[in-house]
């Protein structure tokens, strides 16, 4: 199995940007399809983004589509999340998140979480 630690949330204005990290131990980061995951106060945990176990095919919620960017380093053990253009309603608790299918928009799909972090956006 693999152990996933993210970093790099924080307040930030709108407009501004956040880069995320998500740390990968255990099991290499290239066994799995890895996603990112947002859950806001008194609402479902949501998808963010996801990306291929090489990296050459990644996929968006509409709502973050052309501001954030996922990526991975399987070298490194890193996938990451590049958000710009950063909004209000981006605040939430980002999650990063792996799964042993080929594919996975829904959070249940994802076998095994990160403990989470915190972004806040002022407006």
């Amino acid at each position: 199995q693999v152990q996933l630690v993210e970093s790099g949330g924080g307040l930030v204005q709108a407009g501004g940007s956040l880069r995320l990290s998500c740390a990968a131990s255990g099991r290499t980061v290239s066994s799995y399809f890895m996603g990112w995951f947002r859950q806001a106060p008194g609402k479902e945990r949501e998808f963010v983004a996801a990306i291929t176990r090489s990296g050459s095919s990644t996929y968006y919620a509409n709502s973050v589509k052309g501001r954030f960017t996922i990526s991975r380093d399987n070298a490194e053990n890193m996938v990451y999340l590049q958000m710009n253009s950063l909004k209000p309603e981006d605040t939430a608790v980002y999650y990063c998140a792996a799964t042993r299918n080929d594919y996975g928009r829904s959070w249940y799909e994802y076998n095994y979480w990160g403990q989470g972090t915190q972004v806040t956006v002022s407006s």
